[in-house]
């Protein structure tokens, strides 16, 4: 198709206005052909032209259009791709051009497009193509009124948040550069735009007649508010993090302050504005909360700039003031109220603020980076004790207990209404978004900072609450409203109250007393017992354990699904805990499984599924005999999964109980492939999910460890492993682990079947992964030539001789590599000794010579020589069945008619003597451990790990002695070369002499 011009606007316009039709017969078409164009040299130029139109300006709907397709075609087409042709570097400067000269677009949504769709060019663009980016929007705001300034200010804001994600060093210089220009005039006009404002609501406020317009207001109004998230960007992004450079940030100091005021300035006409100017009064509680996020991001990255007398003492009081005692229509302000404690909480966790505990510095005319630091930390503690005396200390905990922890009436509806919900709120992951939880999240901070004076404070709230309120009590009045909070407020702080409380007494005295009362109401406080018996988990000792355990599965029986999903938490964290009884456990077992499938069943949301999911996993996993509940773990497993469908976190938390599953059935596991394997082939199809595969991939390796034999369904999922592989390398030791479980358990039958697979996935792995991986891989190939002595080798032809060139020429000047080649030689040297013409026949074929001569090898080298001098100088960096190994080929290496041999005399006999010798300890140990895992005592049962072992055992290496082979070979070698050889045993030192005459057991 050719490219499209400025006579093709009238068909755009056509298209553009076609594709917002009712009628599909017109839409569809429309919206093909426009799809089909995207990819046009002069599309986006026309597409550009209708939005800029003068004559189409009451068009709105077909200029929105025109900006969001040319939204879509920046996105896929601005840059440059091998497989599309992009967009012209002439249209590009056509583009940018347009774009910087129609500013002033009066649709606020083609106007926050079309800065979008700016921000993605110059992403891409700027410096090196759109130099002028910023140099023209800072002349066009110099002569702009309010509705030009502000759409500038859309795009500088899209703009600046796109480049500040950019972390190369060149990219962060170029932001800097942007900072220098743009923050003197945004802060002039932040703080002109302010006076505006104050003194339009100051207008305002006086006047009767609410229904006269204020839309300049307004816009002033909404200009401020972007320029704010402009300075933030550029104080934010546009500087160091003061943390680091201990340099500090001068517009902190300057911008705080002023922005701290204008909250102060604003927060008086909330509650006025409220029915009069509902437009204006949304403003100022946009305005309030984004600027106190404003203050909190600048603490964030500026600590030490944000620590100074004239700034922290400042919005720190004015926070505390706001979180204590606050102004009646404060109270429902939540939002601004989050910020106010989020900023408490950064601020008294931040360990820049916390004294260092190092020593003077020896030198003290030399100040160093770490003495500055303590010098800023010091006097920044020393503000915020003044600050917080030990009474403001225990008047903030006591106004978070008795204030912000207890339920109000809307918790409680919302609990009713949605109790999945309600119970999730709590996570802290939330904890930022909802005002009890953050409160919560402050607490704990407060607490840890000075745990010696608060502890007593808490346990007397905590008693004054229980005193209040007996567990007989079932209205839900003040005093059980406090109780629940003093009862959260004693659980979150559970590792530094156990030195003030004994939670056996607060057990067997209360909380085990709150649960005979039955009453719906006491949902209120069940909930928080569960949530205590989850969070004191690690204070719960022997002689309470079963009385807890059982206190759990009433809570799990309980009426209330959010009580039931809190006692679900806390049964995952005594399961999971090293100090967990299964004794004391064992026979709630049957109530717990069927209480835990219920909750599935009855539960709604994702994130609750995900919960209960993971303590059925711990279950499985922890609880030991698992046989008796198979069936019914079959059943719901099953229904689970297609129920799951499109939810891939939900489904990785089953795949990860599946497994945990089989490891547990062991070899048993056959009775659940009927839900396991088409699970399996799911999720390893190449085409699924990759989140997915990760745990599928482990869930494979499971299913063949633990599997009995190998069952046909099994043994057809193989090639799959290849695709995987050819995709990535990311699942490699998984994917390594799985190759031997199908070596080992398959046998013949695996490898007559996918032999081809076999050769190609080593082929594909071996070359192309770094010493990590083959380190995963070469156990593999050596399993496979202890399998296939005969076959095994010429199958994976190929790879053997890449592992030739890895030991040949490979560099082992880092401790992996010398892993890798030793490994490498360990596996040829087992070839030569249990198919010796095989390797004779690989060191002579022509493409290895080749291999060998691009990698650098001398052509005239004899390549089993060189082997030797690998295996001779690696034999100290093998395990001693490798060394065995190396002892065995080197006795071959004595019946060779070659005079090079007796050259290598002494060095060969000494690795054999060694081994021989030194290896006796490491034999008797490996073959006590060996008979001790195959003996009677326990039933052995087929397996992976049963048929390893068996191999091991039948392994020649094992079997043969290394004792009579050498002397053997020795005798051979005397025969071959006469009194050549008796010259060479001469050289022998007497004391090596002696040792192999101890070793071959010689007169």
């Amino acid at each position: 198709m050719a490219a499209l011009s400025v006579s093709d606007l009238p068909a755009m316009y056509t298209l553009l206005s076609n594709s917002l039709s009712g009628d599909e017969a017109v839409r569809k078409p429309a919206e093909s052909t426009l799809a089909q164009s995207e990819n046009l040299p002069g599309f986006c130029s026309c597409l550009m032209e209708v939005i800029t139109a003068k004559d189409l300006v009451s068009q709105v709907d077909v200029r929105l259009m025109a900006s969001l397709y040319f939204k879509n075609s920046i996105n896929r087409y601005w840059r440059n791709k091998r497989d599309s042709s992009g967009i012209t570097t002439e249209e590009k400067s056509h583009l940018r051009q347009k774009l910087l000269s129609h500013l002033r677009e009066e649709n606020y949504q083609i106007s926050l497009t079309l800065a979008v769709l700016i921000s993605k060019i110059a992403r891409i663009d700027y410096p090196k193509d759109w130099p002028e980016l910023f140099s023209v929007l800072a002349q066009q705001l110099q002569s702009a009124d309010v509705l030009t300034s502000h759409r500038i200010f859309m795009i500088l804001f899209r703009t600046l948040k796109e480049l500040s994600t950019k972390r190369l060093a060149s990219d962060q210089r170029n932001f800097a550069e942007i900072t220098s220009q743009f923050f003197d005039y945004s802060w002039h006009l932040w703080q002109s735009d302010m006076q505006t404002i104050l003194n339009g609501f100051s207008s305002l406020s006086q006047i009767t007649n609410s229904n006269a317009s204020h839309d300049d207001l307004y816009l002033t109004c909404e200009r401020w508010f972007l320029c704010s998230k402009i300075i933030r960007q550029l104080i934010v992004s546009g500087f160091p993090s003061d943390e680091k450079s201990l340099q500090e940030v001068p517009p902190v100091k300057e911008v705080c302050p002023l922005m701290l005021k204008a909250i102060q300035s604003l927060l008086p006409y909330y509650s006025s504005f409220g029915e009069r100017y509902p437009k204006l009064f949304e403003f100022i509680r946009r305005a309030c909360t984004k600027v106190m996020k404003v203050l909190v991001a600048i603490q964030t990255r500026h600590p030490y700039s944000f620590g100074d007398q004239c700034v922290l003492p400042l919005v720190m009081d004015f926070c505390l003031n706001k979180i204590i005692d606050p102004e009646p229509e404060i109270m429902s302000f939540d939002k601004f109220l989050i910020q106010c404690i989020s900023m408490a909480k950064i601020v008294l966790e931040c360990k820049e603020y916390k004294p260092i505990m190092t020593g003077r510095v020896v030198d003290e005319n030399l100040v160093t980076l770490e003495q500055r630091k303590k010098n800023i930390s010091g006097a920044v503690a020393g503000v915020l004790t003044s600050l917080l005396p030990n009474e403001r200390v225990v008047l903030l905990c006591n106004v978070l207990i008795r204030r912000y922890f207890v339920l109000t009436s809307s918790d409680l509806e919302e609990w009713y209404q949605n109790p999945e919900s309600f119970h999730h709120e709590q996570d802290a992951v939330l904890w930022s978004e909802k005002l009890r939880p953050c409160a919560e999240a402050l607490y704990i901070v407060l607490f840890h900072n000075h745990s010696q004076l608060l502890g007593p404070v808490v346990v007397s709230i905590l008693q004054e609450a229980m005193n209040g309120c007996p567990p007989s009590v079932t209205d839900i009045t003040s005093g059980m409203l406090l109780k629940d909070a003093a009862y959260g407020a004693a659980a979150y702080i559970y590792y530094e109250l156990s030195n003030y409380l004994s939670f056996k007494d607060w057990f067997n005295n209360a909380l085990s007393l709150e649960l005979t009362n039955d009453h719906p109401n006491m949902r209120i406080i069940h909930r928080k017992v569960a949530l205590i018996l989850g969070q004191w988990v690690s204070e719960i000792k022997d002689d309470t354990k079963r009385p807890v355990y059982c206190a759990l599965i009433k809570l799990l029986q309980h009426r209330d699904l959010c009580v039931r999903l809190a006692a679900s938490r806390s049964l995952y964290f005594h399961i999971e805990d090293a100090a967990f009884s299964q004794q004391e456990f064992s026979d709630l077992l049957p109530v717990c499984w069927k209480l835990s499938f219920k909750l599935v069943e009855d539960v709604q949301e994702f994130d609750s599924k995900v919960q209960v999911l993971n303590t059925i996993s711990v279950l499985i996993a922890y609880v030991g005999d698992i046989i008796p509940y198979a069936n019914e773990l079959v059943q719901f497993f099953q229904k689970s999964w297609e129920e799951s469908s499109g939810e891939s976190l939900l489904q990785i938390q089953l795949l990860t109980a599946l497994k945990n599953f089989v490891v547990a059935l062991g070899y048993k596991s056959p009775m659940c492939y009927t839900v396991l394997l088409p699970i399996l082939v799911s999720g390893l199809d190449i085409s699924s999910p990759d989140e997915l595969l990760e745990d599928s991939m482990q869930l494979w390796e499971a299913t063949i460890s633990n599997a009995p034999s190998m069952v046909p369904q099994l043994l057809g999922y193989f090639p799959s492993l290849v695709d995987i592989l050819e995709r990535s390398f990311d699942h490699l030791k998984v994917a390594a682990s799985i190759i031997e479980g199908y070596i080992i358990l398959g046998g013949t039958d695996f490898l007559s079947l996918h032999a081809s697979s076999v050769a190609k996935l080593f082929d594909v792995v071996v070359g192309n992964v770094n010493d990590r991986g083959l380190l995963s891989i070469l156990p593999v190939i050596d399993v496979l030539i202890q399998c296939s002595p005969s076959d095994g080798p010429q199958l994976i032809s190929s790879t053997l001789q890449k592992l030739m060139v890895i030991c040949l020429t490979g560099d082992d000047r880092v401790p992996t590599s010398t892993s890798v080649k030793a490994s490498a030689a360990a596996i040829l040297a087992r070839i030569l000794v249990t198919n010796t013409n095989f390797l004779a026949q690989l060191a002579s074929e022509q493409s290895l010579l080749m291999l060998l001569q691009n990698a650098g090898f001398s052509a005239g080298e004899n390549i089993l020589l060189c082997l030797v001098d690998v295996w001779l100088d690696k034999a100290d960096n093998v395990n001693y069945v490798q060394k065995k190994t190396f002892g065995f080929a080197l006795s071959i290496i004595l019946t060779l008619r070659l005079p090079q041999v007796l050259d290598k005399l002494d060095q060969i006999l000494s690795v054999c003597t060694s081994v021989i010798l030194g290896g006796s300890e490491d034999a008797t140990e490996d073959e006590s451990s060996s008979s001790d895992s195959m003996s009677s005592s326990r039933p052995q049962f087929p397996s992976k790990e049963f048929r390893r072992r068996q191999m091991k055992m039948s392994d020649p290496i094992n079997q043969l002695s290394l004792e009579n082979s050498v002397r053997e070979n020795l005798q051979t070698c005397a025969n071959l070369h006469g009194e050549a050889f008796n010259t060479a045993m001469a050289k022998i030192h007497p004391s090596a002499l002696a040792q192999l005459k101890q070793a071959l057991k010689m007169t």
